[in-house]
């Protein structure tokens, strides 16, 4: 039996344990199985993974992905560079047991934009200054396409929502939502940036995917914008957590 699972806490509801769970299903993978393993404590990861033989590797979640690096032998090339880990891959050496981390949010957003991007699509305005911001940025540097981040208080790098210009709204013709507004039950929430400015030629990408169509999509997608979720993009970071557990 070969066990993979997710480590978060609070893990009150999982995609990823649905998901996982539903797919060994489809594929007959009857030596498979995904658990939840809330850990309040990160410092637990090193116990459960000993105390587990037939762990073969690990989702992370909130309030891991940055904290579990001290924890982990290797680092993939996204995962150093945003400085976050969401899929942990654990290999045997021996007697050695090798965890190495991997960030395979960047790889679904990415893979997930690339379809809808038009030749114009060259800047973007990053809604948000997060963790989920910090995967975004890293596939906008693999796309080539420059972006600014939009906060609500004053920081080095970024401007304020008061600061979006008529202007930039012309010239940053792709807009991300990485922040958590418009997630259910509070699908009236949605970033304030001057929605009338949108057109047909703008992309706007929400990573909520909870309702299908947030607040944000709605009213861009109003103004002719294409519009996408973040849906496929969970899956994707998924399904790439799963090549990596079988590499």
């Amino acid at each position: 039996m070969r066990t993979f699972g997710l480590i978060g806490y609070p893990l009150t509801h999982s995609f990823s344990k649905k998901y996982f769970t539903e797919q060994f299903e489809r594929d007959g993978t009857a030596d498979c199985a995904y658990e939840l393993f809330p850990l309040e404590d990160i410092k637990s990861l090193l116990p459960l993974i000993s105390e587990n033989h037939s762990l073969n590797g690990l989702n992370v979640t909130i309030p891991h992905k940055v904290n579990v690096l001290h924890f982990l032998d290797e680092l993939d090339d996204a995962a150093r560079k945003i400085g976050a880990v969401n899929c942990i891959a654990i290999r045997k050496d021996g007697d050695r047991t090798i965890l190495k981390g991997y960030n395979t949010d960047a790889y679904g957003f990415e893979e997930s934009l690339k379809p809808y991007l038009k030749e114009h699509h060259t800047k973007a305005l990053i809604l948000g200054d997060g963790g989920a911001a910090k995967a975004v940025k890293y596939a906008l540097d693999q796309l080539n396409i420059d972006y600014l981040s939009v906060v609500r208080t004053a920081a080095p790098h970024a401007i304020v929502y008061d600061e979006i210009s008529d202007e930039l709204m012309s010239t940053h013709q792709l807009i991300i939502n990485t922040t958590p507004l418009g997630t259910f039950p509070k699908v009236e929430a949605a970033p304030a940036i001057p929605y009338r400015l949108l057109t047909g030629q703008h992309l706007a990408y929400d990573l909520v995917y909870n309702p299908e169509e947030t607040a944000f999509l709605k009213r861009a997608k109003a103004q002719g914008a294409i519009i996408k979720n973040g849906l496929e993009m969970l899956h994707l970071q998924a399904d790439r957590s799963w090549t990596i557990w079988n590499a």
